[in-house]
């Protein structure tokens, strides 16, 4: 195990220094390949949008065409009938567009109607014949204020209904947006559509339309046209142009807006003709300009509203949160388990050293001991008289050892304080009230090795005491105090007094418990001890280094650090 701590670098990992930061880290890193998933799935789901958005604006466009191509077609025959005819009566007219089999389907318009050109001086002529013909209140509706030489009234109209019957007598030509088409119509010989215009069926507050004129002209001999006798043209309604060219089923719930073009003019200002609202209003349009007899219109496609995010964005964001989550509790519980991992390896390689150290100490105190212990019985030896005398003396010295040891167990070989271990060595007189015991100090603490020849010279001098000096009668009294003499040194002192007197012969004979404090406690105690015989009583004086507690100690308390 010693092997592999010291191989193991306790060093923290990258990820171990960021417990909180790596999970986060990995959480955000895996939301963003989400996040980027998503808006990739959303920019296709929106180009598959845009796609089908175009082909519906295709579709649509190429219904208005076809509708649009229908008209001009049945304008052009109508007109290459009537260049043949020297006049264009009512019968004709009905007879023709009947022929036409349209069954009441005008292809999205509100009919066929012919308008011919009749000069300004001829206005009261055609109103008497189209009188005469049938048409009781017929009235050329013009605006002489515009100035022409002509004008070009609405004669017949299929189908005849009276909502058709409104644009009877109507002179198209004074009005400038059909006069435009007119004229323009009138130079290209093709069909023609106007600007936006409210038709004459709807009133003035109708919704818009637009019309279609083709030219019909007089033929020459040689069958070439000459002279403009007229229009056939197609009034349209919008609205019902526009929803009779889609197959609304074929939109998919997408919108279409019809507007009318004017060169230079912006989009905002732009005239609404027709609408179909979509489903839900989405903002997204595809815009297509499309040409309806030689006019430019501009179609609307708006898409329909869709969901914020599509059904498989959804479940790609709650399938990336999901796994965001869950690597970010496995990666807090790895990150979590190295730390611990590592502070567990710290704690068994500090345990392994302060388990190394103390076997070192150990074998360094006992030994220490042991030494004690050698020097005790080879002194004890050279100085009994008899064994039992020798047992006795060296069974009283071995407990003192033993009772200081007990004091530096109780601290875990810590600092021991001096009161506890002059009270444990003298703990055997006290307890007789006939003996008179004074101690006191300040709060001092030893290290073992101090505490150990403390408690064996306190020991001594109580032996001493007991046998020869003032422990030995009631009237003798025993003080015993200490004080600091130094930042790093405590003075103890040991007075008797009211003892026996002590002869000269006692202060000549040195004993062994004097040569066991003057030689083993001086020495263990790197300083003199000062031992003398006064005849009052017996004083030592003793001066213990205090020591810093890193200076010995193994552990400091429960935390683990090596002192």
């Amino acid at each position: 195990m010693e092997r592999l701590l010291a191989q193991k670098k306790l060093t923290a990992r990258w990820y171990e220094r960021w417990p909180r930061g790596v999970p986060v880290g990995i959480f955000v890193a895996t939301m963003a390949v989400t996040l980027l998933s998503v808006f990739a799935i959303e920019r296709a789901d929106e180009q598959r949008q845009r796609a089908q958005m175009a082909q519906v604006a295709q579709e649509v466009a190429s219904g208005i065409e076809r509708r649009s191509n229908a008209n001009a077609a049945y304008l052009r025959s109508s007109a290459a009938l009537f260049a043949t005819q020297q006049m264009v009566e009512a019968p004709l007219f009905r007879t023709f567009v009947r022929q036409l089999h349209l069954d009441g389907r005008y292809v999205g318009s509100d009919g066929i109607g012919w308008a011919m050109k009749v000069r300004r001086v001829d206005v009261p002529t055609v109103e008497a014949i189209m009188r005469s013909g049938g048409v009781p209140d017929f009235t050329v509706r013009s605006d002489p204020q515009t100035g022409a030489g002509h004008v070009v009234p609405v004669m017949f109209i299929e189908p005849d209904s009276s909502r058709n019957r409104r644009a009877i007598g109507f002179d198209m030509f004074s009005e400038s947006a059909r006069r435009a088409a007119m004229i323009e119509a009138e130079r290209s010989g093709q069909p023609t559509a106007t600007k936006a215009v409210v038709l004459q069926q709807e009133g003035s507050a109708g919704q818009p339309g637009f019309l279609v004129y083709m030219p019909v002209f007089a033929l020459g001999q040689n069958g070439t046209p000459q002279k403009l006798r007229g229009y056939v043209y197609s009034p349209f309604n919008a609205q019902r142009f526009l929803e009779a060219s889609i197959d609304e089923s074929r939109l998919q719930g997408a919108g279409v807006r019809l507007f009318d073009v004017d060169e230079g003019t912006p989009k905002s200002a732009m005239k609404l003709m027709a609408a179909i609202a979509p489903d839900q209003d989405s903002g997204r349009v595809v815009n297509r300009p499309i040409d309806i007899a030689a006019h430019r219109y501009l179609l609307e496609i708006e898409a329909p509203a869709t969901p914020m995010l599509s059904m498989m964005s959804v479940m790609t964001l709650l399938f990336g949160l999901l796994v965001a989550t869950l690597l970010l509790v496995l990666a807090r519980l790895l990150t979590q388990q190295a730390a611990e991992d590592r502070i567990a390896l710290a704690w068994f390689e500090q345990q392994s050293s302060i388990r190394n150290s103390l076997t070192r100490e150990l074998n360094h105190r006992v030994k220490n001991t042991l030494a004690n212990v050698l020097s005790i019985i080879s002194l004890t030896r050279r100085r009994a008289t008899s064994l039992g005398d020798f047992a006795d003396s060296l069974e009283g010295r071995i407990r003192a050892l033993s009772a200081t040891h007990d004091l530096l167990t109780q601290s875990d070989w810590g600092t021991t304080p001096v009161a506890m271990v002059v009270q444990a060595e003298l703990a055997p007189y006290a307890q007789d009230i006939q003996r008179h015991l004074e101690m006191g100090g300040p709060d001092v603490e030893l290290a073992p090795n101090d505490a150990l020849s403390l408690g064996l010279a306190v020991h001594e001098l109580a032996t001493n005491a007991a046998k020869y000096g003032a422990l030995s009668v009631e009237s003798g009294r025993v003080s015993i105090r200490w004080e600091m003499a130094g930042d790093d040194v405590a003075r103890i002192e040991w007075i008797e007094r009211g003892g026996p007197p002590i002869d000269v012969e006692m202060r000549r004979k040195r004993g062994f418990g004097t040569e066991l404090i003057e030689k083993i406690v001086a020495h263990e105690l790197r300083n003199p001890v000062e031992l003398r015989f006064e005849p009052e009583g017996v004083r030592c004086t003793l001066l213990i280094p205090v020591r810093r507690r890193g200076d010995f100690a193994i552990r400091q308390g429960r935390s683990g650090k090596i002192g």
